[in-house]
């Protein structure tokens, strides 16, 4: 959970003196970017060389299934001969193919020194989660992670000048900014014990050194954001002399192209001289027979811990393209793990205070725009927002269509609801094949573009959504449903077919159509789908119904038992997440969960 906050990318408070050492060796990449801005969609992507919005795997802890063409690439690696090792997280949001297949060893002992025979080529992956999120928010997993910094390796909050403008600037917040810069200097230090590791073993020239991070800062605003601050990565690659192909890895050079996290494991082949897979949609950036410079690198954000959000975001060399799916749900949708932060504490206490800066404003805000348009050159930190401003029409339109070609190209499935994407992996074999099965994969993408395009857009559209109920495709049903609730009591025309919605034989319309035919006055019909769809088979549709329930507030009532028992007997920690954000909401209680 670490931005490029190291000496080498300039940073003027880091304290990193070995990857600073390794980046001086080898090359650093300055714009590196994740294709998520959390970690285990990203990790999905690492290990298959694919999107996790393309295979299925684009949902915090889901359980996808794979293609079966899809190999996760350290078992080409074994199939060449290296031994693979991966020290220790997994997190790769399928079960199948376990971690025992795909590497020789997992877990913390995993190491290449354990290979059975000294002249092995091995591939091996160490982990450091002492940056994570909860090194910042755990005092004690702070203090644990920091434990041997000397003196002159401790930051003072109060002289850190990077703070960025969409935090308060209080000793509080400030405060998790110094943790932040300490974790990366223990986590330095732990880099530099692995690289003595291959000098003393003698294989230091021998062995090709790839360093990054999974995704942005664990902070608000930046992990789970397709912002640079969320998915701009520091990464860099030391390539002994003896390996370098054609002028690649020039020690102490810096390499502008873009890179995305798809492109690590075709790279790591590539190098390895293993061939590539056809379908794979990463690209090698190093090695042999290299494909054209990227130019874009792409991101997704769909459902966050319980949450759902779905966004996605284009950027060039220079400009960012967000597009939000869902821009009348705010930014800082209330989330369990974030919520316990000391600075989203401190964003709580300024929204309630009226102390938000004009920056911070914008992120508290109710609402989003459906578009967003950043000069990162000129706006690092992504606050001001040209997509309505005329100069930059071209720019908006040429990201709008890469975009769209990039979510045809790939087959985005995340317009699908979650519920339903379980039902139709079933039909189709994996999630890969729901819109990469068919020559009316683009087109039926288009339908749920429009459609849930249109969710967002007011009464000018209600014939639309109207119509969009009787559609053959429950996914569009799903969002023409999502729309009229958002349009809600200037739906009335609608109300006849919310109403014959609420027995759709799909939960998640059912769901939708729930939440709908509550905003236009039929609660009682609502709560009662609401409450069957709470104890239904289906675990993401009962997130989904818990969901509309907390949005309820006090129509909801009538659930408080059933919320109860969804609190008391679920196995999936998000449904109690979100019961348990509705019964303190109701009952005035502050319980606490996991």
């Amino acid at each position: 959970d670490i931005s490029p906050h190291l000496g080498c990318y300039g940073d003027p408070h880091a304290i990193t003196p070995h990857l600073d050492q390794l980046a001086t060796e080898g090359v650093r990449y300055s714009h590196a970017f994740t294709a998520a801005g959390v970690c285990a969609p990203c990790r999905s992507t690492i290990i298959t060389g694919m999107y996790q919005n393309s295979i299925g795997t684009h949902h915090m802890r889901c359980n996808s299934t794979l293609p079966e063409w899809l190999q996760p690439f350290p078992m080409r690696m074994q199939e060449a001969g290296y031994y693979c090792t991966n020290n220790s997280k997994t997190d790769y949001q399928f079960s199948k193919p376990s971690s025992k297949t795909i590497w020789d060893q997992s877990g913390s002992k995993a190491h290449w020194q354990n290979r059975p025979d000294d002249a092995k080529p091995f591939f091996a992956v160490f982990n450091f989660t002492g940056c994570h999120e909860s090194g910042i928010e755990n005092d004690a997993k702070y203090k644990s992670v920091t434990k041997d910094l000397t003196p002159d390796q401790r930051q003072d909050p109060a002289k850190l000048t990077t703070l960025p403008p969409y935090y308060p600037d209080t000793k509080i917040v400030r405060e998790d900014w110094k943790r932040n810069y300490e974790l990366i200097t223990a986590m330095d230090a732990w880099a530099g014990e692995l690289i003595d590791e291959l000098k003393q073993a003698g294989l230091y020239e021998e062995t090709i050194i790839f360093y990054w991070s999974d995704h942005g800062v664990g902070l608000p605003r930046a992990k789970r954001w397709l912002y640079d601050s969320g998915t701009r990565i520091p990464m860099i690659v030391r390539i002994p002399a003896a390996f370098r192909h054609a002028e690649q890895g020039h020690p102490g050079t810096v390499d502008s192209r873009l890179i995305s996290s798809t492109d690590f494991g075709p790279t790591v082949l590539n190098l390895a001289g293993v061939p590539l897979p056809d379908r794979l949609q990463g690209r090698p950036f190093l090695g042999n027979d290299l494909p054209e410079p990227r130019r874009y690198v792409y991101g997704a954000r769909d459902r966050m811990d319980e949450r759902y959000d779905i966004i996605r975001s284009v950027r060039d060399s220079q400009f960012r393209y967000v597009r939000n799916f869902e821009p009348l749900k705010p930014y800082y949708q209330y989330m369990n793990t974030p919520e316990k932060g000391a600075t989203m504490r401190e964003i709580r206490r300024a929204e309630q205070t009226g102390e938000l800066s004009p920056a911070m404003k914008l992120f508290s805000a109710a609402t989003k725009p459906a578009e967003e348009l950043y000069d990162c050159d000129a706006d690092p930190h992504e606050i001001n927002n040209l997509a309505q401003n005329p100069r930059y029409l071209d720019k908006l339109n040429e990201m709008r269509a890469a975009l769209k070609d990039w979510q045809n190209e790939i087959g985005d499935i995340g317009l699908i609801p979650e519920a339903e994407i379980e039902i139709q992996e079933k039909l189709a074999g994996s999630r890969f094949e729901i819109l990469n099965g068919g020559d009316d994969s683009a087109a039926k993408l288009q339908r749920l573009v429009d459609i849930a395009t249109k969710a967002s857009q007011g009464p000018t559209v209600i014939d639309d959504l109207i119509a969009g109920l009787n559609d053959s495709d429950p996914s569009v049903r799903y969002w023409a449903a999502t729309g009229i609730g958002n349009i809600g009591s200037n739906a009335n025309a609608a109300r006849p077919a919310i109403v014959a919605a609420l027995g759709d034989s799909s939960p998640s319309v059912r769901i939708a159509a729930a939440r709908a035919a509550a905003k236009l006055g039929e609660s009682d019909e609502a709560i009662e789908v609401l409450r069957k769809e709470l104890k239904s088979k289906h675990q993401w549709g009962r997130l989904a119904a818990a969901i509309v329930l907390d949005e309820m507030d006090d129509l909801a009532k009538p659930a408080v038992a059933d919320l109860q028992m969804a609190l008391k007997d679920q196995p999936n920690k998000y449904i109690v997440r979100v019961a348990n954000r509705a019964l303190n909401e109701l009952l005035g209680a502050d319980h606490v969960v996991p």
